[in-house]
């Protein structure tokens, strides 16, 4: 009896054993899917970004930014600055020693490389508000060799990367100047014009005169009194006329856009009386070659 219980119990494994064989086998669970990556969206939009400051600060300097942005990157983003005398702008001034940051305020580093540092810091970054300033006049300690303030910079680039691309202007970048054929011979004067262009866009203007007489510039008489024409009924000093018809060339980056009369006089400028037709006149002449 033991022996056909034992060869039962045999014939029962061989028959699960084969059987468990037959069967197919459990398929491991198949691992999740990963969603497929999607490329980063882009920080800013690629083009030519500019912003300058609205006036010109008391020591005669107003500064702006070119910022160009290339695969979402900011790639450049060029620190310059242009004086209300216009002519060569602050780098151009920098770099060949007039400016001369180093030999006349015992500076650690002239002007340009200072601004060349800065701009590194800010392409290393991609943030112009990634930027710590040490006291109100915007100075930091985050940038090795810079001792110059930096706010300027940092806010006009962030101003310019608000406003989108804009692109360049319709000159080539340079300090340009035309001046009258002669003097007048009923006052004396032959005006002169300088202007300066960065990025495209003029960004300084200024208009004198030259006495035959020589001497001070007309502007530089009308400022301290000595050429008033308020005396004769002037609605304002000479220079602040002169400021106001500049004002209008930099709005509108064309000296073909005021109309004039015979007179060269307009009504297109509020607050000015003077023939401002060698103004114009010369600003053309100047930008003949900027083209």
């Amino acid at each position: 009896m033991k022996k056909k219980l034992l060869a039962l119990g045999l014939v029962s494994v061989l028959a699960i054993s084969l059987f468990a064989g037959c069967s197919k086998p459990a398929e491991a669970p198949a691992p999740a899917e990963t969603p497929a990556e999607t490329p980063a969206e882009a920080k800013y939009a690629d083009g030519i970004y500019f912003a300058q400051e609205d006036g010109f600060a008391e020591n005669g300097w107003k500064y702006m930014v070119t910022v160009e942005v290339k695969d979402g990157k900011i790639a450049s983003a060029v620190w310059n600055g242009a004086n209300k005398n216009a002519g060569p702008d602050k780098i151009t001034l920098s770099t060949d020693g007039t400016y001369g940051m180093v030999a006349k305020g015992g500076a650690q580093a002239e002007w340009h490389e200072q601004a060349a540092a800065t701009e590194a810091y800010l392409l290393e970054k991609q943030d112009p508000t990634m930027i710590e300033y040490k006291d109100a006049e915007g100075h930091t300690d985050a940038i090795a060799g810079v001792s110059i303030h930096v706010i300027e910079y940092f806010t006009l680039v962030e101003k310019a990367l608000a406003a989108g691309p804009v692109g360049a202007g319709q000159y080539k970048d340079g300090a340009y100047r035309a001046e009258g054929a002669e003097f007048d011979a009923n006052s004396g004067w032959k005006s002169t014009v300088d202007l300066t262009v960065i990025n495209g866009y003029i960004v300084a203007a200024n208009w004198d005169g030259v006495s035959k007489d020589g001497g001070d510039t007309k502007k530089v008489q009308s400022a301290d009194g000595r050429y008033d024409m308020t005396v004769a009924g002037a609605k304002a000093p000479w220079h602040e006329q002169a400021a106001a018809t500049e004002a209008v060339l930099l709005e509108s980056q064309d000296p073909a856009s005021v109309t004039l009369n015979a007179e060269g006089k307009t009504d297109a400028i509020a607050g000015v009386s003077i023939s401002v037709g060698d103004f114009f006149t010369l600003a053309a002449e100047a930008l003949a070659t900027a083209k």
